[in-house]
């Protein structure tokens, strides 16, 4: 198991053990296995088609880490699709996805949760963007949580659903098992609803709104081979993202509250994009932003300089997403003389959650 150092300052250093686990292991069921609830596993398959998320920043950084989930966040939906396919079985769990061992992890947390002592056969198709900031871990979770919680009957809501998997996130390993990842929670919850979700800390969904309805989105991913995932990511986030964010976290939650939900509910494409544009140089973002070179901010620029309204780069990078009334031939006209070219074309998502029952 890796040990990692967490600076909060000068004169605070402390060591963090990075503890790696098999699948079934370390299983917080959050109580709900007490409530003993009466399950109705249904017949046929259930099908949940999730959209991704963009995650534009957690909140504060001094609020969670690998074994706690919170932080807060904003991020949005969108039309790029993770799917489930679960239907219940006598004992056996019949998994048929590529990233086996977090999904084999969660069906252990679930199963314990709800009482469940049936089996299941799962069916997992992702986006094929893993570890780019798309949040494809998170996506590929809250499809799979709602498809079993429908075919046992759904015991649980999705609250309830967010909490566990927030409180059960984890990522592989590089010695082939699991460990517990970072989470806010902007992942499920706007996969849940769609649209622009806001998030308090441990997981708390405070506001959610349809967002840039009818706009293009489009991802572009830059030339950048510095790594995200795994220890690199653990380093970025518990020493400079938290360090940051004790100086920032305060202007962030008044630019949340009292600049981005008025212009989410009028509607204001540019004024969304000029806020999110100041928390790119603001505290944890800006460290997440910084980790993948000063280049980042630069391709960034040029586009807001190219009168594009939204610019952000999700999660800890280095995809970058621009919403635009734009249409493609006009933002590759924008790209093609500074070196970057459209990952995905896409729009946002305001539907959330697709459920169909099949027998």
């Amino acid at each position: 198991m890796a040990k990692m150092m967490i600076r909060g300052g000068d004169l605070d250093l402390v060591e963090y053990e990075f503890p790696t686990f098999p699948p079934g292991k370390n299983l917080k069921t959050l109580g709900f296995e007490k409530k003993k609830f009466a399950l109705n596993p249904v017949k046929g398959t259930i099908f949940v088609r999730a959209p991704a998320r963009i995650h534009l920043t957690v909140l504060d950084m001094n609020r969670f880490a690998p074994d706690h989930a919170g932080g807060g966040g904003i991020g949005f939906a969108i039309q790029c699709y993770c799917t489930a396919e679960v239907s219940c079985t006598k004992k056996k769990v019949a998994l048929d996805y590529g990233r086996a061992a977090i999904i084999e992890h969660f069906v252990a947390v679930f199963k314990k949760a709800v009482g469940y002592s049936g089996g299941f056969t799962i069916r997992v198709t992702d986006h094929q963007h893993q570890h780019v900031g798309l949040g494809s871990t998170s996506t590929v979770l809250i499809a799979v949580a709602t498809a079993m919680n429908e075919a046992v009957g759904s015991p649980l809501n999705n609250t309830q659903l967010r909490h566990l998997i927030g409180r059960n996130f984890v990522e592989e390993s590089a010695d082939g098992n699991i460990a517990f990842g970072f989470e806010t929670g902007v992942g499920p919850a706007a996969s849940t609803y769609g649209g622009m979700a806001v998030m308090g800390d441990e997981l708390a969904l405070a506001y959610h709104h349809p967002f840039a309805e009818g706009k293009n989105v489009f991802i572009v991913i830059p030339p950048i081979t510095i790594s995200s995932a795994g220890t690199q990511e653990f380093d970025l986030l518990m020493n400079r993202g938290r360090t940051l964010d004790y100086i920032d976290r305060e202007l962030k939650a008044y630019l949340f509250l009292m600049d981005l939900i008025p212009a989410l509910e009028r509607n204001d494409l540019k004024k969304i994009g000029d806020i999110i544009w100041e928390i790119e140089f603001r505290g944890s973002k800006r460290a997440e932003v910084e980790h993948h070179s000063y280049g980042i901010y630069h391709y960034m620029n040029l586009l807001r300089e190219a009168k594009l309204e939204f610019v952000g780069m999700s999660s800890v990078g280095p995809s970058i997403a621009v919403v635009t009334d734009k249409d493609r031939k006009s933002v590759e006209k924008i790209l093609k003389p500074i070196g970057l070219t459209i990952a995905i074309v896409t729009k946002a998502d305001n539907q959330g959650l697709e459920v169909v029952h099949t027998v």
